[in-house]
């Protein structure tokens, strides 16, 4: 038996199919993964999502030591509220974890993957030296992820005033406080929508309150290719201590400047990208009938073969597509081996949807 979020008992009576992620008993769906997934992309749907972790750091050096740990820049965030996204490195250039930080009245908040949980905890605790700064993991509080285009609309409808005043007012990568809950303008999917930190005593009847006014309950199968479609990293998949965040389509959350800010990875990158980055992550389109899974092979003609990281049948395409890792030199087709047999795939920036657009 794995851990359990507080809303477990609802999922089984909303007809979960229950699976282990990362060590948790969490649902894979509530009957129709595709279904789900297209119902966040025309709709909203409801995500549990208390397994990640909430962490609150806080201290006179909160912020020197988060611009020694963290490959951003926490001083980007100007004001109560900002939110960004980074990676924590090892000094190799490897990801650590990939997590999003939000700056709050006391300190800072940082969310973070559920499986990486006592890795991310002892790599903290080991380097946070002689940092006068805080380490407060909060176990005692519940996450939920509302996301589709009618999101905000719906649960401003379900809430206080205060916090559907709120709900309204904030902008994307904002996360801000309302009493004892914790909303922010953030997500995993593609879309817009709200993710809410709150008591765990008080996150199963919101919960049922969400799928009473109609918000559907989605599972992590929805979750995986809503996020693969939005060309978001998993990690232990697309990202872990053996990848870059410049081999990793994730150069963009590297904040280089000021240049004397140390952070720990940066020699490496520095001399990654001085000697070429070798490898990038790109998105591949199957234009054929046929799945395309992690681990598959990539050839590239006259150039060399990559990995695919993540595959899956996209519902809102219609095709199969993929995050592959492949060299730098590749261009705009390669093949993929599938079952002993080579498919034509195109080669695409990596994000597919975005907002319930179409990108490619």
């Amino acid at each position: 038996m794995g851990q359990r979020t507080p809303l477990y008992d609802l999922h089984l009576a909303l007809g979960a199919k229950m699976v282990d992620f990362g060590g948790w008993d969490m649902p894979l769906h509530y009957g129709s993964q595709v279904e789900e997934h297209h119902q966040v992309r025309r709709d909203c749907g409801v995500f549990d999502v208390s397994h990640m972790t909430v962490i609150d750091i806080t201290g006179p050096q909160a912020k020197e030591w988060l611009q020694h740990l963290l490959a951003n820049d926490v001083d980007r965030l100007h004001g109560c509220g900002r939110a960004l996204y980074s990676a924590m490195l090892n000094e190799q250039g490897g990801v650590v974890d990939d997590m999003i930080v939000y700056r709050t009245e006391s300190g800072y908040r940082l969310v973070v993957n559920a499986a990486t949980r006592d890795q991310d905890m002892a790599w903290m605790q080991a380097r946070l030296g002689s940092f006068q700064a805080q380490i407060h993991e909060r176990p005692e509080l519940a996450m939920l992820a509302i996301q589709g285009p009618h999101a905000r609309q719906k649960i401003a409808e379900l809430v206080t005033q205060s916090r559907a005043t709120l709900i309204h007012q904030l902008k994307p990568f904002e996360g801000l406080a309302d009493g004892d809950w914790f909303i922010a303008r953030t997500g995993y999917t593609g879309e817009d929508g709200l993710e809410i930190v709150l008591p765990a005593n008080q996150a199963p009847a919101f919960f049922n309150d969400l799928v009473g006014a109609g918000i559907s309950p989605i599972g992590l199968g929805a979750r995986d290719t809503l996020r693969l479609e939005a060309g978001m990293n998993l990690y232990g998949q697309d990202i872990h201590q053996d990848v870059s965040p410049l081999a990793a389509n994730m150069a963009w959350s590297i904040a280089w400047e000021p240049a004397e800010r140390n952070f720990i990875g940066r020699a490496a990158l520095e001399a990654e990208k001085a000697a070429g980055v070798k490898s990038k992550l790109v998105g591949l389109v199957l234009e054929e009938r046929g799945v395309l899974r992690a681990h598959q092979v990539v050839r590239i003609a006259n150039v060399g073969e990559g990995e695919i990281t993540s595959g899956s049948f996209s519902p809102t395409l219609s095709k199969s597509i993929a995050l592959a890792r492949v060299p730098s030199a590749t261009a705009d087709r390669a093949e993929v081996e599938i079952r002993g047999k080579w498919y034509p795939v195109r080669v695409v920036k990596p994000t597919f949807v975005r907002h319930g657009k179409t990108l490619i």
